[in-house]
């Protein structure tokens, strides 16, 4: 069976030790992982689905914020993931976004973010980790709780910043004890959800990797559609 080809964007600043253990995650979901980030080409048209990856701060230029004297940007960045995911929703390609990426999909749809959201949520626990010590409540009725099930789980956090008001489309997944949001997700397809957390490095955990399979079995089904139209046309040929 053919894998699914997944373009994931990259940190210039981290990419080298991340992209290998997402790329991991791809290929035991049943996909095939490609690096993308600023300055490297970045087909949406070349691929089956998309995962935003984690990293460096968004710029609030996007969305109308003030800049915060701890932000890390990279515009370039920026300027290209956001392009892929409005050719991704254009296309009907899946997309998973990580993080910053989730961030990103919601500003993409046309949502903001919370630049201090510890101070917004003083409920909610602060860790900086790659340890799952976060606990997280999957939202009922949602796509992510058919993925990982409706048990609370343990996912580990390095955010500072959190989606603020939702994109279009778009409607809360998963929150944290404290009520900040977690989770996103599209209500209708393509595919599009986006974790606050990294599953990539949680991928001892079934529930984890199930998120990777949700976005390889979305992108073999777009894979599957384009065949039948292709067929389609060459019978009416």
């Amino acid at each position: 069976m053919t894998r699914p080809a997944i373009g994931v964007t990259t940190s210039a600043r981290s990419g080298w030790r991340i992209f290998p253990l997402v790329a991991l995650n791809i290929w035991l979901a049943g996909g095939k992982a490609r690096r993308w980030g600023a300055g490297r080409p970045a087909d949406v048209a070349a691929v089956d689905g998309i995962i935003i990856g984690g990293g460096d701060d968004i710029s609030p230029d996007l969305y109308g914020g003030d800049l915060v004297a701890s932000a890390r940007l990279d515009p370039e960045r920026d300027a290209l993931e956001r392009r892929l995911v409005d050719e991704a929703m254009t296309q009907h390609k899946p997309v998973l976004g990580i993080c910053r990426g989730s961030q990103m999909l919601n500003i993409a749809l046309g949502g903001t973010l919370d630049q201090d959201a510890y101070a917004t949520y003083s409920d909610s626990r602060f860790v900086k980790t790659i340890l799952p010590r976060k606990t997280v409540q999957v939202l009922p009725d949602t796509r992510l709780i058919g993925i990982a099930g409706p048990e609370e789980m343990k996912v580990n956090a390095l955010h500072t910043q959190a989606v603020d008001q939702l994109g279009e489309g778009l409607r809360v997944a998963a929150r944290d004890t404290g009520g900040m949001i977690q989770a996103i997700e599209r209500l209708r397809d393509p595919f599009a959800l986006g974790v606050q957390w990294h599953p990539e490095h949680l991928i001892y955990a079934h529930r984890q990797r199930a998120i990777f399979r949700a976005l390889v079995a979305a992108a073999r089904a777009g894979m599957h559609s384009e065949d039948q139209v292709e067929a389609a046309t060459q019978s009416a040929a």
